[in-house]
């Protein structure tokens, strides 16, 4: 597929910025592959991230990090740029910023093409993500203090179910916890990064409902 073909389907299968509302029910979560498990009620923390896509003649690729390990939480693991919404914020600017201060992508080369479903991830977080496309490739430097690296993998291969395989962690509690796993070379994308790129996959491929 073109990447001018790409981008319109995009702009056609993701939900539009406009109706993006804080506090939106999750359409995804952790508990996607693990509907014996419950979560409980409780009060969620909006965040965002941006998933950035730069077109190249030889084909779109995804912008992904690696954090960095002295973080104190999910240190080492592979992530989109992004965090909590800040006071005022909506889920576009809150992803921007982010990207910004992550990996120091300008907001200004990066077109909105749209928002993917809101995901709810077992730390209590309600992560919108944000689909950004661009035209060129940019220049981005990692921030030390959160950011080990930075690094690209092919559109194609991450929309590729036949890519996706549920692996299983078992749990102190005695529960096994399955979730999405996308190895890529010597890179394991997994967890909530990998339930959103599969619930991007669901939407392009019109199977938008199926967790499975």
């Amino acid at each position: 597929m073109s990447g001018d073909l790409l981008k319109t389907r995009l702009q056609e299968r993701l939900t539009p910025v406009d109706d993006w509302r804080p506090g939106a029910a999750a359409v995804r979560s952790d508990l996607d592959l693990n509907p014996g498990l419950s979560l409980g009620l409780r009060e969620l923390r909006p965040a965002a991230v941006l998933v950035p896509l730069i077109a190249r003649p030889s084909g779109v690729s995804v912008l992904l990090t690696r954090r960095a390990d002295t973080l104190t939480k999910h240190s080492g693991q592979i992530a989109f740029p992004g965090g909590r919404l800040d006071p005022g914020e909506n889920a576009v600017e809150a992803a921007l910023r982010e990207a910004r201060e992550e990996i120091g992508l300008n907001p200004a080369l990066v077109e909105v093409l749209g928002l993917g479903d809101a995901y709810e991830t077992g730390t209590g977080f309600l992560i919108t993500p944000v689909v950004g496309w661009l035209a060129a490739e940019p220049v981005v430097a990692p921030s030390e203090a959160e950011v080990a690296e930075i690094f690209e993998t092919p559109w194609d291969f991450l929309m590729d179910a036949a890519n996706h395989r549920r692996d299983f962690l078992d749990m102190p509690s005695g529960d096994r916890r399955w979730y999405w796993a996308m190895p890529w070379q010597e890179r394991y994308i997994w967890g909530a990064t990998a339930g959103i790129i599969r619930s991007l996959c669901g939407r392009m491929s019109g199977q938008e409902g199926e967790a499975a």
